[in-house]
């Protein structure tokens, strides 16, 4: 084996790989730091931030076979020790790690803008790598750009290596990411253009005048998104850092990560008690949902589709054999790449119940088996105990109940008798109403209160 190095060498890398998919295959073991396509050989390079990431990459791939799109690709150390400025980074930009220092203030240029971004659209790209302090936008002769203001360095890199050359809609709005050389922006107002986040009491700005003159107005007025332009698409360019952020030291166990199928076949089925809400009800604990069938010749299976093949295999891994309303269910992958459109399909892709639209990393980090204990949050401020056990009773025996605040919001953890009476407690009041709030159940990974 050719000595070890940061540099990895990957073969045959067919036309329908694309950078992103490779990104995707290393970047749970580090920063990705460098990536050169080699068209013409069905070959690429990439370069991770240190050997470690490089080793730990390699290691894990000796026992799994990487496969992007069907096809199984070969990796190991290059002779290179380094890929000089002169090699193409990952977003086709020669040498533009010189271009400045490393600055907790990035200047983004968006390129390819086809729809509005925001403050908001901005906040949500970037903030799962960080605390956004400031955000401002503005038009120059080089496109629509931006500043953004991170809390740390730190994060202002893991941004950059994260986003840098990303769209934020499918097939548009590219992002370009350099350092700034500015120490501190200035914001005087809050509003779609400039942000404060550190200071929600600034004012909004007053018509026609530039919310940040030193920097550049940002000019008319854009239409609003189109019918149909996908939100911020996390499958496209912001699930392979979250799912690197959530298990930054590896995947775990028998998680390959490299999974692309969508679509999941559960049998063994309770029919006469569950439905498609039951069933979402569960399984948005491990991604979006985008559709869910029942079959109709065989009434104890269904067929789920999810928001990518990572959080499928997350569902089947972790869901494979659990216990719910007498029954223990078989989980698989189905032979069918989505679940069309039909009267009888249920629609769940718009569905603002779906956990992973928002704190991405975070519901990546809690995903686990089924457990005896659950997590209610976003419950009333005035609820108590006693209410929470006579909300959740019917569905087991409750060994224990906690009642807590976080941030000023009151939680709970609710401790059953048995792993299967906290699922159908999960499955039958997630999303269920007290007191005129809707309330989140997840399983918690504590052993005991």
């Amino acid at each position: 084996m050719t000595e070890p190095s940061k540099v990895i060498h990957i073969r045959n890398v067919g036309h329908e790989i694309s950078e992103n998919d490779l990104l995707q295959l290393l970047q749970p073991f580090g920063v990705v730091d460098k990536l050169v396509m080699l068209r013409a050989k069905n070959q690429a390079l990439i370069q991770m931030h240190d050997v470690s990431s490089a080793v730990n990459a390699l290691q894990y791939y000796i026992n799994v076979q990487p496969s992007v799109r069907g096809r199984n690709v070969y990796i190991q150390f290059s002779s290179h020790q380094e890929l000089t400025t002169m090699d193409q980074n990952p977003q086709g930009h020669k040498g533009s790690e010189q271009d400045s220092q490393p600055n907790r203030i990035l200047l983004v240029t968006i390129h390819h803008l086809l729809y509005p971004i925001t403050v908001e659209v901005l906040h949500q790209v970037f903030s799962p790598h960080g605390f956004v302090e400031k955000i401002v936008t503005f038009q120059k002769s080089a496109g629509s750009q931006a500043l953004i203001q991170y809390q740390s360095r730190q994060s202002a890199v893991q941004a950059r290596d994260a986003l840098q050359g990303r769209n934020i809609y499918d097939g548009c709005c590219q992002l370009d990411i350099q350092f700034s050389n500015l120490s501190e922006l200035q914001v005087n107002y809050n509003n779609e253009r400039s942000r404060d986040f550190t200071n929600p009491s600034l004012p909004s700005e007053q018509k026609g005048r530039s919310s940040q003159p030193g920097y550049g107005d940002a000019g008319g007025v854009y239409a609003l998104q189109p019918p149909g332009a996908r939100a911020v698409a996390f499958p496209q360019m912001g699930n392979a850092s979250a799912i690197a952020a959530a298990f930054s030291g590896g995947l775990p166990p028998g998680i390959t990560g490299t999974n692309d199928r969508c679509t999941i076949l559960v049998s063994n089925l309770n029919p006469e008690k569950i439905d498609e809400d039951k069933l979402f009800n569960l399984f948005s604990i491990y991604g979006n949902i985008i559709r869910i069938k029942f079959l109709h010749s065989k009434p104890d299976h269904a067929l789920i589709q999810m928001g990518d093949g990572f959080q499928a295999e997350l569902a089947v891994h972790f869901l494979k054999g659990a216990l719910l309303f007498g029954k223990r269910l078989e989980v698989n992958f189905s032979k069918h790449a989505n679940i069309n459109a039909a009267p009888d399909t249920h629609e769940y892709g718009g569905s603002n119940l779906n956990r992973f639209n928002r704190n991405a990393v975070k519901n990546y980090r809690y995903c686990c088996a089924p457990t005896k204990m659950i997590h209610l949050s976003t419950l009333p401020p005035e609820i108590t105990e006693e209410e929470i056990v006579s909300h959740l009773e019917e569905h087991g025996i409750i060994m224990n109940t906690k009642l807590f605040e976080v941030n000023g919001k009151k939680q709970a953890l609710v401790l059953f008798e048995s792993e299967e009476q906290a699922t159908e407690a999960l499955v039958c009041k997630h999303a269920s109403t007290i007191d005129r709030s809707i309330i989140r159940i997840s399983f918690s990974q504590l052993q005991n209160i």
